[in-house]
């Protein structure tokens, strides 16, 4: 079934669902699009962190010069320092993720989310602290690693040899 196709059934089945609630049915399971979807979130820690250093590497600077300056207005300085916090606390709360659905992964990446399909894949590898998809042509390598962003590798490589056998896709473990 298409994305859109999907969308709609799932739609529909939650109208029915809910009807049926309100006149004391039970709800209608059939087949539900969404069952085989698994979702790998991490957190974000590296960039968060290199970004606060540097707001207070520049409100260090900032103080300095403003006392060899006379004490002079610092405001925007102030609200640089503020700024650099601000975006770190954003890129920590905004979990990356793997989407693992029936016949294609998808993620976050340069804030959209991108879609492989199954056919896309080339080969999965699998080592202790990372899961790395390997597209084909020019999609690239995703690398989902438990050092950087703090990802569950062992059930991820799971659910993704899962997905390999049944896509047929080479599985490397490392």
């Amino acid at each position: 079934m298409s994305r859109s196709w999907e969308r709609k059934v799932s739609k529909n089945m939650s109208q029915l669902n809910k009807q049926r609630k309100k006149q004391g049915l039970t709800s209608y399971q059939g087949t539900a699009v969404s069952d085989n979807n698994d979702v790998f979130k991490g957190r974000k820690y590296v960039l968060p962190l290199v970004l606060v250093a540097l707001g207070g590497l520049y409100a260090l600077l900032g103080s300095a010069t403003s006392e060899a300056s006379g004490g002079s207005n610092n405001t925007l300085n102030l609200i640089g320092v503020g700024l650099y916090i601000l975006l770190a606390v954003m890129i920590f709360f905004r979990k990356p993720y793997l989407k693992v659905e029936r016949a294609s992964v998808s993620t976050m990446k340069f804030n959209r989310e991108r879609r492989l399909a199954a056919s896309d894949i080339e080969k999965i590898k699998i080592a202790t602290g990372s899961v790395v998809i390997q597209g084909k042509g020019k999609a690239g390598n995703w690398v989902f690693s438990r050092m950087m962003n703090l990802y569950d590798t062992k059930a991820m490589g799971d659910r993704m040899e899962e997905f390999a056998k049944a896509h047929h896709i080479p599985v490397e473990h490392d």
